[in-house]
């Protein structure tokens, strides 16, 4: 294993379809990694392994590729594009230390481009562009870097110039050494002249780069100014500097599904891009105190590792995958997980690369490895010495906002369905599942339609579980507004010991805030003492469906204030049927009403977008809160009814191009406007019929 200082960890992040995987397979093979060329359209892919992603052709799962390149090792995670898949997007940024963005030289920035370029900003990574795909028809490599300019307000400084766009790319620019490079039909470099059309750019471009960098070293920028002849070393120290402290954002160019760019690709990763050392450590607390813990990645200081991602392997099981952050380790040795409080044996030591592993040593600073079958750790969970204890940050994954009902096509396979989930949950910490107590209902969580779509595809293949899956119930409730009394007689003569119970009841708000209260008002013996639990009994069990639409009812005061009893017939039964038949009666005269859950709802969209969310959310009958500017956006507050939310992850990411994104929680209970309610009322009592 390479030093620390020849290590590099490169997260590639985009819009989906801009070509990471495909770029990421290329420096496999290319750097010798691998024999063959994988491809993502001819399910041929190394990195998309998984079934599910060689069936919809996505990445949905971030994959490491491992390279070695000169005497570098190379670490690339390639992450999913698709808007679903996030929480890969945030854990493998945690894992490196430098985001390439992957742009289309056709389509430019997109709407992920902005979106993961966010991500990046959460963790003020330093950055990098590829700007991908130049041999195909409408590329412009100009336009798309001018567009780059536009949309994000950072310093981009190209390091390539590509030489002829659309079908005539064959080669780039090195601006910063002044050289010219074609490529052979195996995509290796063969150095050139600088085309004569083409140096008016260069000598413009590497103006506006070394504009940029020079001015981190006093020496250089003298030389600069004066004209002398620059000196290599330095400049490369200069640009990899600015590179690491995010002044700069190199913009690199090429092909990567004929490998056009790709080598010198990745020399730039080894000249220019970040070590471990370059870029600052997670900030380090002590579990116990929550005091700092001063760390470095210094191979000899005490160890310590994020574990940023867990995975199943089919032949392995279980695998966690760590990011050392200080110290070294080997493998079958003990550590200690900081998090849980627990200590850990590791096993063998290995770099995976798509479905293979390939064993290590040793892990030191900056090295990505897997371990297999660790007990306790969890995605997030932090390894370290036990004599010196430490809890790095944990993982920021996005709350899952997409909800569906879950029943089972088979019965007898509920427990198949929360056992399978929570070993998919070990996996993916961007989703829950929980039973709703009021609804009945096993609700499952995700981050959108594909994400939920994958899951329960996983759910069938492994664990052989087939669910029915239908929007979540919406756990009204029935409650009254005026007040109203009633009587009912419970009489049943069968010819043996009859049935006998007289309840007079009267229903009404409560006085205080209590959901129920029952009060006792019996003078006289009317009720024996021995028969009012069976009369709230009764009342109690009529609330769980209630009169209107088989809702729960709640906030209602129940006074029993008469009644009549037999000597011989009366029981509790008879008192329980009693009470459960008064208090329906009354309920339906005291002006009921049906409530519904308000959520309340956080919502981030670009300004542009403002005018159409708002008149959704107005469709939606949302109550807005409020507005304020954030960054490049406009944040709406608003009461929603939950009913309203069911598909709204949908309906935003249709209004917004995907630009929209919101956190939504439970609020209180409101009145359904009566409209409304007589349509759920009908609807209610038409399924009970059926």
């Amino acid at each position: 294993m390479a030093s620390v200082e020849k290590i590099r960890n490169v997260g590639l992040i985009s819009h989906s379809g801009a070509g990471k995987t495909s770029l990421a397979e290329s420096m496999l093979y290319l750097s010798g990694g691998t024999n063959r060329w994988g491809s993502v359209d001819q399910r041929t892919s190394i990195l998309d392994f998984d079934a599910e992603e060689k069936e919809r052709q996505v990445s949905i799962n971030s994959a490491i590729a491992p390279i070695s390149w000169r005497d570098y090792d190379v670490n690339i995670i390639d992450t999913p594009g698709y808007f679903d898949f996030v929480g890969e997007v945030r854990a493998a940024l945690r894992a490196t230390d430098i985001a390439v963005v992957t742009v289309e030289a056709v389509s430019g920035v997109e709407v992920g481009t902005e979106l993961v370029w966010e991500h990046a900003d959460d963790y003020d990574m330093p950055r990098a562009v590829f700007i991908n795909k130049l041999d195909r028809e409408n590329a412009d490599f100009y336009q798309v870097f001018d567009q780059l300019a536009e949309t994000f307000p950072v310093n981009f400084a190209p390091l390539q110039l590509p030489i002829g766009q659309e079908e005539e790319f064959s080669g780039i620019v090195d601006l910063l050494n002044a050289k010219a490079y074609t490529f052979d039909e195996d995509a290796s470099p063969q150095e050139t002249d600088i085309p004569a059309e083409m140096r008016d750019d260069v000598e413009e471009y590497r103006e506006q780069l070394l504009d940029a960098v020079v001015e981190r070293d006093d020496e250089l920028l003298m030389m600069y100014l004066e004209g002398e002849d620059l000196d290599p070393d330095a400049l490369r120290g200069a640009v990899r500097g600015a590179i690491a402290d995010g002044d700069v954002v190199p913009v690199i160019c090429g092909a990567a599904t004929t490998g056009v760019g790709v080598v010198t690709f990745m020399d730039v990763i080894c000249d220019y891009f970040p070590a471990p050392s370059d870029v600052p450590v997670p900030r380090a607390l002590h579990p116990e105190d929550g005091t700092e813990v001063e760390i470095s990645a210094d191979p000899d200081a005490p160890f310590s590792a994020l574990a940023f991602k867990t995975m199943t392997d089919p032949y392995v099981g279980r695998l966690t995958l760590l990011r050392v952050v200080s110290g070294s380790v080997e493998g079958d040795s003990e550590v200690f997980n900081s998090s849980q409080g627990v200590a850990e044996s590791l096993g063998q030591l290995f770099v995976p690369k798509g479905s293979e592993q390939i064993n290590v040593e040793e892990a030191v600073p900056g090295s990505i490895v897997a371990v297999a079958k660790l007990q306790e750790t969890a995605t997030g969970d932090t390894l370290c010495d036990k004599a010196n204890p430490l809890v790095l940050p944990r993982i920021e994954f996005p709350e899952p906002i997409y909800q569906v009902a879950l029943r089972p096509e088979s019965r007898g396979d509920e427990e198949k369905i929360g056992s399978g989930l929570s070993r998919l949950l070990q996996e993916d910490p961007t989703f829950n599942m929980e039973r709703n107590a009021e609804t009945n209902e096993q609700i499952l969580s995700g981050m959108g339609e594909m994400h939920v779509s994958v899951i329960l595809a996983r759910l069938e293949r492994k664990f052989g579980v087939n669910v029915e899956i239908t929007p979540p119930k919406i756990p009204y409730r029935e409650t009254i507004t005026g007040q109203a009394e009633a009587y009912y007689r419970h009489k049943k003569q069968t010819g043996g010991r009859g049935q006998f119970g007289e309840v007079e009841l009267r229903v009404e708000p409560p006085q205080n805030e209590e959901s129920f209260e029952f009060v006792d008002e019996i003078f006289g013996g009317a009720i024996p003492n021995t028969f009012i639990p069976a009369v709230e009994k009764g009342v109690r069990e009529a609330m769980g469906e209630g009169p209107l639409a088989a809702y729960p009812v709640t906030n209602v005061r129940v006074v029993l204030f008469d009644g009549g009893y037999h000597p011989v017939d009366s029981s509790e039964h008879a008192f329980k049927a009693a009470g459960a038949q008064a208090f329906k009666k009354a309920f339906l005269d005291a002006d009921p009403v049906l409530s519904e859950p308000i959520m309340n709802v956080e919502i981030r969209v670009p300004e542009e977008y403002m005018g159409d969310v708002i008149g959704d959310l107005n469709r939606k009958r949302a109550k807005i809160q409020g507005m304020e500017p954030e960054g490049r956006s406009q944040i709406i507050r608003a009461y929603v009814p939950a009913a309203e939310m069911t598909r709204y992850a949908i309906d935003l990411r249709s209004i917004t191009q995907g630009r929209g994104t919101y956190k939504v929680e439970f609020s209180h209970y409101e009145v359904v406007p009566q409209e409304v309610a007589e349509r759920i009322i009908e609807k209610a009592r038409a399924d009970d019929e059926e």
